[in-house]
């Protein structure tokens, strides 16, 4: 662990930030939580997180990175002051090893090429990594400033990197209540669209079937160093990250516990949850619905590229064209005919060329070749796609999108504490702790 921290040293940012707070060491796990104009909601998180048992909180170090960039409007400085001046007050309940990031006073503030989502993730990580550990045994996880989570949640984070191999993992997810009829009906038809597509790639066989959401991210500190740590993308940093795990260290999905990503419009990243759901508020069509038929073609591309290793590229392709001529297309434009005999080559066992397969055909390729073969994003056009695809996998499917979206939560592992009104309960609890 200290030769490959030593090792990334140099990926480090270089700036003047640094932890304040807790000055502890020796931490199972860091969660790290990007905040940026968060003064209301932050406290809900962090009590929500002292929910959990006391002995669990003694082995994790919480970090809140208090961010923005210098041309931000002088409202959201006044936000980040505020927040800043709250921990540093010790507001946060004492039950957290608690520290904290000032990247948003002046001189203290994230540069404006990168500054974002991706870099306050990757500055609050990479403060971090010293205080675990040193045996490669620490966690890190990824909260966003206005995400709730259970009170077994560090819990079940360190059980499941007990019995699972694999460096990534992702946590089972249901979004808060929202604030108005227009803005529930947008986040369950948001909420729909990401279930439904991964859902789609798990029936296909995809090793890429997870839902890539920043604040259900979890992963060993080892994996995180050996891919070079967290982009700095300013929006579609979970995605990247996420891929690249997969690719090098696995993931494998969580199960036991629940995270709770806030329902409310926002703008604060091009493209994600808050942005999506302030289009489809208003009338837009800001998501796609993809028919049951594309991830069809590609289970039978994935399982045509596995059981005929041997073959060259163009009898792969042949094979399937005689399914899809579009995905054959998407295929050769994509380069497959001279990347395969490539991959061959270098790769003399067949499990060590899958792996190098799926290393190509990776979680945007995949994204890439289900846009190719259509989608369909009127609202007359969503129940029926989404229940010819929850129908083929379970048997049958309701029509209703509220019970389809219930269906599919728990499918994917929304086991208990994930219905609207028990979401609606701790929102309420956790409000009350802070306001004691």
């Amino acid at each position: 662990m200290r030769r490959r921290l030593a090792n990334y040293r140099r990926r480090l940012l270089d700036g003047p930030w640094q932890l304040q707070g807790c000055t502890a060491g020796d931490f199972a796990g860091a969660v790290v939580i990007p905040a940026c104009g968060e003064r209301q909601s932050l406290p809900l998180t962090l009590a929500a997180l002292a929910a959990n048992p006391v002995e669990d909180l003694r082995r994790w170090l919480v970090v809140v990175v208090v961010n923005q960039p210098p041309q931000a409007a002088p409202s959201l400085l006044a936000e980040n002051l505020q927040t800043l001046a709250w921990l540093e007050a010790g507001g946060a309940p004492s039950s957290l090893r608690l520290a904290w990031v000032d990247a948003a006073r002046p001189g203290q503030m994230l540069p404006e090429k990168d500054a974002g989502v991706g870099l306050a993730r990757k500055l609050g990580c990479d403060l971090a990594l010293p205080r675990l550990r040193p045996d490669g045994s620490g966690l890190l996880a990824w909260l966003d400033a206005d995400t709730l989570v259970d009170n077994n949640y560090l819990a079940a984070l360190e059980t499941h990197f007990a019995t699972h191999a694999q460096g990534g993992t992702t946590l089972p997810f249901a979004h808060q209540p929202a604030d108005s009829p227009a803005t529930r009906q947008a986040i369950d038809r948001y909420e729909l669209y990401l279930r439904h597509y991964v859902y789609g790639l798990h029936l296909a066989g995809s090793p890429y079937a997870y839902h890539s959401i920043g604040s259900t991210i979890a992963c060993r500190a080892a994996a995180y160093l050996a891919i070079g740590g967290m982009n700095r993308r300013r929006a579609g940093e979970d995605f990247y990250f996420l891929q690249q795990l997969a690719k090098t260290c696995g993931v494998h999905p969580l199960a036991g516990t629940l995270v709770r990503p806030s329902a409310r419009r926002s703008q604060r990243v091009p493209f994600g949850t808050g942005e999506k759901v302030a289009r489809l508020a208003a009338g837009e069509a800001a998501v796609s619905f993809y028919p049951a038929e594309n991830f069809r073609i590609l289970k039978t591309w994935l399982q045509i590229v596995s059981r005929h290793s041997a073959a060259d590229a163009s009898e792969l392709l042949d094979r399937i064209a005689i399914r899809s001529d579009s995905a054959a297309e998407f295929l050769r434009d994509a380069g497959f005919p001279d990347l395969w005999p490539k991959l061959v080559a270098r790769n003399r066992s067949p499990e060590r060329l899958l792996r190098a397969f799926h290393g190509w055909f990776d979680a945007l390729k995949t994204l890439r070749l289900i846009r190719h073969l259509g989608s369909f994003s009127a609202d007359d056009e969503t129940s029926g796609l989404v229940a010819e695809l929850i129908t083929w996998g379970n048997g049958s499917a309701p029509r209703e999108i509220e019970r389809q979206l219930a269906l599919l939560q728990r499918l994917q592992g929304v086991v208990s504490g994930g219905t609207r009104e028990q979401s609606c309960a701790m929102l309420c609890s956790v409000a009350n702790r802070e306001r004691i």
